[in-house]
């Protein structure tokens, strides 16, 4: 395990509309300190992790490299890429982007700033294991299907449900050729472990995650990062 090169994608090239700000969300400040820039901090800090690559939007490429990796001195950002359209998009261009070393690739939100270093390791140790894994949390409340009109049409069973966070991790080889697939067939993914397994036969793993790792993405979530800093 101690040989496996791992390498993390953040992309960050998100505008959070849902935000209402001007300020795209990972830049926000929370005491002072971009989100993205706790992000970073977090796999900067993990052993395992040998680089990360950031993309961002064209127009934050420079903000991006003196505000935050400069500042911060962020030694294993090898790489700060422009994004694409969509998220799906941005993680490709982070993807065509890795050394031909790489065995385990890391994605991970630039707004998910809480992540823990042991959660990191162990979706690495499980993404080398068995090709593909997600970090999660169970859900709390019941969940409902709903028609076009919004009655109720069914209720899985809570216990076989889970909310997916990042990061997810992968074998190289195989969230490479999958991304490809989808990019190529125009396939809307709304995470990178759907293609997984839409384009291939390997079982994605669960590690349970935390219910802290929580993705900012409203000015509420704003509040409840906040008062995590003041913990």
């Amino acid at each position: 395990m101690d040989n496996i090169k791992c390498t993390v994608i953040i992309p960050a090239a998100g505008k959070g509309k849902r935000m209402n700000t001007k300020k795209s969300k990972q830049y926000i400040e929370l005491l002072d300190k971009p989100i993205l820039a706790y992000t970073i901090d977090a796999f900067e800090k993990c052993d395992k992790i040998d680089n990360i690559i950031l993309v961002v939007g064209k127009n934050e490429i420079e903000y991006v490299r003196k505000e935050i990796v400069e500042k911060y001195n962020f030694n294993k950002v090898i790489e700060i890429i422009e994004g694409g359209k969509e998220r799906q998009d941005s993680v490709y261009e982070g993807i065509k982007s890795l050394s031909s070393n790489t065995d385990v690739v890391l994605i991970h939100d630039g707004a998910r700033p809480f992540i823990e270093t042991e959660l990191i390791e162990k979706a690495i140790i499980n993404a080398y294991e068995y090709g593909a894994c997600v970090v999660g949390v169970r859900v709390k409340d019941t969940i409902k299907v709903s028609d076009g009109d919004n009655n109720i049409i069914d209720t899985p069973n809570r216990n076989t449900l889970w909310s997916i966070q990042t990061p997810q991790a992968f074998k190289k080889d195989l969230i490479t050729m999958v991304y490809g697939r989808g990019i190529n067939d125009k396939y809307n993914a709304t995470d990178d472990s759907m293609l997984v397994e839409k384009y291939s036969d390997i079982k994605v793993k669960i590690v349970e995650g935390a219910y802290s790792n929580i993705k900012i993405t409203t000015s509420e979530d704003l509040i409840i990062a906040k008062s995590f800093l003041n913990l």
